[in-house]
């Protein structure tokens, strides 16, 4: 069994699921491809039906699925709510979309009839973190069963039991797996799944690409990010700026893979960006328990988690917002701003995923440009200026899937604006009409003109035909 405690009383026990071991998977994926080959002959009226009636189902489930949220990842209630909430949104946003996304394309012209047909791949393993567990699992679901595919995902043990619960609301050709490594390689490596779609950190990148490479099994991978924040020489530092920047960067204690995780100021302003953002965090952070009205930001996720952020905390160290919990029986860290650390310090060289966040002084945009784009985590960035002319014209010259203007705000983000990591943190392209042509492949028939009935021979005889 899998048993998850709530990360802001560890010692609560919030609920277990059954362990599936690698036999199980086998015998899940098996199942799984039976569903597949019925979903696909459905016609898609009906598919959409599902997915319609699942909207409806966790749409009127929301209120208890979100404590559920809160209870097992220590997210705040209402981060929890809006998470499922936009999961219930993009479901219908598929099925309004699918129907002409998955048409075939038919040219019928004096060169002869040719279909594009947008078919299913078949078993679609569905790997996904704790941190968004509900939001990054319908992304990969709703499209893959909209485009006729059966689906097998597997959340993080450290945040299955909303998924699962959500898993038994949608039915259909949706199954689920739990587990740590042994069950997604399992998964990951059978021979019926025939595309893996897979989000979490690197480590598991590399070895869900290993293990679905091995059978040359198509994936979409998001491995994160280590996104910079830089503030122009003519940025404001206003209270609702400094108060955007804050929130974008503790959501979820800092462990999300958009998080502004590097903050880079001009050095002449560098004290007077401190304070503002001193000020702000004094406005709007309140780390608590999650459940409680006000709060903020909960705990971080685990005791290893806890003690990573804190050895993060070195330096020249302020400590942020109003602290209201206890970390001896919760995994809380106080959030914090580190001034100054050098470039190739853990905190600016690789992703934190916590609630510690980095501000350096910059003189030149051009060496600031290349420090930002030398990280391997090219999923997003911002940039802060009054001038949002110029503000565009720095964002181009970023080398990541995404860049915000004068926020980095997560509500920023919409169903026409789908991002990627350019680099190796972004393979999978989510969110809007890249995400759903990630779930079928082409195939094409062609009636070539020259050889449909009645259709006179060609001048030159026999060798004239089209090959």
């Amino acid at each position: 069994m899998i048993s998850r405690e709530n990360p802001a009383r560890f010692e609560e026990i919030v609920g277990s699921v059954a362990e599936s071991s690698p036999i199980e998977v086998d015998a899940i994926v098996w199942a799984a491809d039976a569903d597949f080959r019925r979903w696909s002959a459905t016609p898609i009226e009906e598919r959409l039906g599902l997915l319609t009636a699942a909207a409806e189902a966790i749409e009127d489930a929301l209120g208890e699925l979100s404590v559920l949220l809160a209870r097992e990842t220590g997210k705040v209630l209402g981060d929890c709510r809006g998470e499922i909430g936009f999961a219930v949104r993009y479901l219908r946003w598929v099925v309004a979309q699918a129907t002409a996304a998955y048409a075939d394309e038919v040219v019928d012209d004096e060169l002869g009839l040719l279909i594009k047909q947008h078919k299913p791949y078949g078993v679609v393993a569905a790997i996904t973190p704790w941190n968004a567990p509900v939001i990054l699992s319908m992304l990969k679901i709703a499209p893959a069963l909209a485009a006729g595919n059966a689906v097998v995902v597997k959340p993080s043990p450290l945040a299955p039991l909303t998924l699962d619960r959500i898993v038994r609301l949608v039915g259909g050709p949706l199954r689920i797996v739990h587990g740590g490594p042994a069950a997604g390689a399992a998964l990951v490596g059978h021979e019926l799944v025939r595309k893996v779609a897979f989000t979490g950190g690197a480590a598991g990148g590399r070895a869900v690409a290993a293990l679905a490479g091995d059978r040359l099994t198509p994936s979409v991978l998001e491995l994160g990010g280590n996104d910079p924040a830089v503030f122009l020489d003519d940025a404001p530092f206003d209270d609702p700026a400094m108060d955007r920047l804050v929130m974008a960067t503790f959501a979820t204690s800092g462990q999300v893979c958009m998080a502004a995780k590097r903050l880079y100021v001009p050095e002449r302003r560098l004290g007077d960006f401190v304070d503002a953002y001193r000020a702000a965090a004094a406005r709007v952070l309140v780390t608590g328990d999650p459940l409680a009205d006000g709060v903020t930001m909960g705990p971080v996720i685990s005791a290893a988690a806890q003690e990573a952020a804190r050895s993060l905390r070195r330096g020249t160290v302020h400590d942020l917002g109003l602290f209201d919990a206890d970390d001896k029986t919760g995994y809380f860290v106080r959030p914090a701003l580190v001034v100054a650390p050098q470039p190739d310090d853990p905190l600016v060289a690789a992703e934190q995923f916590a609630p510690v966040v980095p501000v350096l002084g910059y003189e030149d945009e051009g060496k600031l440009l290349a420090a930002c784009n030398e990280s391997e985590l090219g999923l997003g960035a911002s940039v802060w200026s009054a001038d949002e002319e110029r503000a565009v014209a720095f964002a181009r010259r970023f080398q990541a899937g995404f860049c915000f203007v004068n926020t980095h705000n997560r509500t920023g983000m919409s169903l026409r604006a789908p991002f990627g990591g350019v680099k190796r943190s972004g393979w999978g392209r989510e969110y809007a009409a890249e995400g759903l042509a990630e779930y079928v492949q082409t195939c094409v028939i062609h009636a070539p003109a020259a050889y449909r009935p009645g259709a006179p021979p060609p001048a030159g005889g026999p060798s004239a035909y089209p090959v």
